[in-house]
């Protein structure tokens, strides 16, 4: 069995890894080519090019880099085409694999196609489910709620579990470990993965922090290795102390000793339900990705945590209200109001355990449903 996979984000990249090895637990002589990254490349694939060339998001980011984009999907396809593959595996990062399955089909019209995480479309663009439709078979996805939008659309499409349910927990000496280096009460601070993630969030926090963080307590910043540097620049122009964190075992202590977080929105919301850390979500983007956004967005919450738990017990600061003062303003609200926390806490619990958390691991359960849609399609 031939694999072909496309991921374009860090993200993508752990799906992808936890993918390839549910199928070679399945179907142990399969073989992957493609795109990917770090944990895909520890899985067995050879990279075509950098994952990172795909990493960009938002109008404004994509735009200096077009033409690279537009050599990439092309070089793609033809890679896709060329390999003749029995399935071919997009994950996330649709903007990037529709252009390539577009031109991929083009050649090979029957060709079998799986896409991994469904587009957002019950949050904004719900045309997105459409376009897909032509273009993919089946759908893999994260979130509980998604297989009747896909459906609809005319895909079939699995609830396969989120991969925050099966992330390793944290060992017990590095969380000593790093308690022995940082007593007392933690602040966790998380102002994203991406270059212009740091450079526009993390000034406002630190800003934030600045306003209300309390003399007892310490603020740790856990960081990809790739931005560290970035990161460290930025904190030390912050009007309090803190520290990066690098090594994966303290990165996940940190979560695991944090009494609060701040943090921009994402998967992150997940990650810190997991530890059960309380968390007040922040997130903005450049002016014009904002405009269009707020025209755009069906929702009054981005924080999946308030989405799968159907609460709204997890406090945001969105767009025009990511401003350092409002940003101080709930995270002062919050460190003083324990009935919130214990609401957050609760929804943390039901999200986990509607994303699957004590079933199979969504790794296994994308390669089963996988396998049952090219068993059906053959039927």
């Amino acid at each position: 069995m031939k694999v072909f996979l496309i991921a374009g984000e860090p993200s993508g990249d752990r799906l992808g890894a936890a993918l390839i090895a549910g199928l070679r637990a399945l179907v142990p002589e399969v073989t992957v080519e493609g795109v990917g990254g770090e944990a895909m490349a520890a899985e067995g694939l050879v990279s075509r090019f950098p994952m990172s060339d795909l990493s960009v998001m938002g109008l404004a980011e994509v735009l200096p880099r077009l033409r690279l984009l537009r050599q990439r999907i092309n070089e793609t396809a033809e890679a896709v085409t060329g390999a003749a593959p029995d399935v071919v595996i997009t994950i996330d990062s649709p903007d990037f694999c529709l252009r390539v399955l577009q031109r991929a089909r083009a050649s090979r019209p029957t060709l079998p196609v799986v896409h991994y995480v469904a587009p957002s479309v019950w949050a904004w663009r719900p045309g997105r489910a459409a376009k897909m439709a032509p273009l993919v078979d089946h759908v893999l996805a994260l979130l509980p709620f998604e297989p009747p939008y896909m459906q609809a659309a005319g895909m079939s499409c699995d609830f396969v579990g989120h991969p925050v349910v099966a992330e390793p927990r944290v060992s017990a000496e590095d969380i000593a470990a790093l308690r022995a280096q940082v007593p007392g009460r933690v602040m966790l601070v998380l102002p994203g993965s991406r270059r212009g993630e740091i450079t526009r969030l993390a000034p406002r926090f630190g800003a934030a922090l600045g306003k209300i963080l309390p003399a007892d307590m310490r603020v740790l910043v856990p960081s990809v290795a790739a931005q560290a540097d970035l990161m460290r620049a930025e904190i030390a122009r912050w009007p309090v102390q803190a520290q990066v964190l690098t090594e994966p075992g303290a990165k996940r202590a940190a979560f695991e000793i944090a009494d609060l977080a701040l943090a921009a929105s994402g998967t992150v919301s997940l990650e810190l339900a997991a530890s059960a850390t309380p968390m007040l979500i922040a997130y903005d983007v450049n002016p014009l990705s904002r405009m269009i956004a707020e025209r755009m967005v069906r929702l009054d919450t981005v924080t999946l945590v308030n989405l799968v738990s159907e609460t709204r017990a997890v406090p945001e600061c969105l767009g025009r209200d990511c401003t350092p003062a409002i940003i101080a303003d709930r995270l002062r609200h919050l460190m003083q109001d324990e009935t919130a926390i214990a609401a957050q806490r609760a929804a943390m619990a039901l999200t986990l355990q509607r994303l699957g958390q004590g079933q199979e691991a969504p790794g296994l359960r994308a390669a089963r449903s996988v396998l049952g849609f090219l068993e059906a399609r053959k039927g």
